[in-house]
């Protein structure tokens, strides 16, 4: 199969991290990339707070949470 190669930029801080995931998995910086992609591809809080890193120890958002997912368990099992 041909794939024709593309340049792009990003910064340094970007570079850098793509250079230590490919380093240390053995991986070509478009797989990478790719893998990076198809992980994130569904967003989500939960995605977007795991690729953030917040909300480790938070208790207020633990309790929004439950809340919420209270909240839409009773719409699920009225609508759906």
């Amino acid at each position: 199969m041909y794939t024709m190669a593309k340049t792009i930029m990003v910064s340094n801080d970007v570079y850098t991290s793509l250079k230590a995931i490919k380093e240390r998995e053995n991986k070509s910086y478009s797989e990478v990339i790719l893998e990076s992609l198809e992980k994130n591809k569904k967003k989500t809080v939960g995605n977007l707070k795991e690729c953030l890193g917040l909300f480790k120890d938070d208790k207020e958002y633990d309790k929004v949470m439950k809340e919420a997912k209270k909240g839409w368990d009773r719409w699920n099992k009225r609508y759906a």
